[in-house]
């Protein structure tokens, strides 16, 4: 990867980082898991899919089907950048005026399938990778993951017809940051050896750094050699990237921040100075 595509890609995460915290006052956002993810969207989009606004009603385009619904501050965040997305209408998250929410909507250009309730999408994401198959199609089909989804039965099962069906066309993208809700994911149920268990169940697996853009292209490019086989990308990243203050913190996953630490987090995100977070946690059990 050149300095110059390198430098380009961490500039428009750090563009998408900045519309999720602006997302995330008002009714608030899934931030943590959205800042984790946000690398790997950027890269997706940018270097790795055939996505544009331009072709998103041709049926030979590829497809990413986010299926941790509740990531999806970057996904529009990204989408923003891509042109697909008008950035004023992020100014309407949870408004009834329009259809940003806490989890995509396929009303809005760009956004493949509703989703959120999780363990769902591997399925949809893999019906899609057959059908371009029995056409005979050369389309990409990624779908996003976290990494407590994988607690769903589903998703293996979905694992496990990709492979019967030589699916080589569809990737797993896991985006591993450690926690499901406000749960450390090895102290709720345990995942690990992650890579072992795709492995078992017939996939051809790569475990990389999520935020290391010259890791995604190295691993991506590195697909097109595997045949007849489904493909997982294990992406270790952390939750709340590029916010010190809330990084790794099981408590910071759901935020609904103040105008004011909104700003401060904008001055955090920019290496200005470490924002002082007091709002309230959202706890569940």
């Amino acid at each position: 990867m050149t300095e110059e595509k390198l430098e380009t890609l961490k500039s428009i995460a750090l563009r998408v980082r900045e519309h999720i915290i602006g997302m995330s006052t008002d009714g608030g956002c899934f931030v943590g898991a959205s800042l984790s993810a946000t690398d790997l969207m950027v890269y997706l989009y940018n270097d790795f899919l055939n996505i544009s606004k331009e072709n998103l009603d041709d049926p030979n385009r590829d497809y990413l089907f986010l299926s941790k619904g509740h990531d999806v501050p970057a996904l529009y965040g990204t989408l923003v950048e891509m042109g697909i997305l008008e950035a004023n209408r992020l100014q309407n998250h949870l408004s009834t005026s329009d259809n940003i929410y806490w989890h995509p909507n396929t009303k809005i250009p760009g956004i493949e399938f509703h989703s959120g309730s999780l363990g769902h999408l591997p399925a949809v994401s893999l019906g899609v990778a057959l059908d371009c198959k029995i056409r005979g199609t050369e389309n990409k089909i990624v779908c996003i993951l976290g990494d407590g989804e994988l607690n769903e039965g589903s998703c293996w099962e979905a694992v496990l017809v990709a492979n019967a069906y030589k699916l080589d066309n569809l990737i797993f993208v896991i985006d591993r940051n450690q926690f499901q809700a406000n749960v450390a994911t090895e102290d709720l149920i345990p995942l690990e050896p992650l890579a072992d268990k795709f492995k078992a169940f017939g996939a051809n697996v790569q475990r990389i750094d999520g935020h290391n853009f010259q890791d995604l292209e190295e691993a991506f490019l590195a697909i097109a050699d595997q045949k007849g086989k489904l493909n997982v990308i294990i992406a270790d990243t952390v939750r709340g990237k590029g916010l010190p203050s809330i990084e790794a913190r099981a408590d910071r996953w759901f935020c609904n921040f103040s105008e004011n630490e909104v700003s401060q987090l904008m001055e955090e995100l920019h290496g200005v100075h470490s924002a002082n977070i007091e709002s309230e946690v959202l706890v569940v059990r």
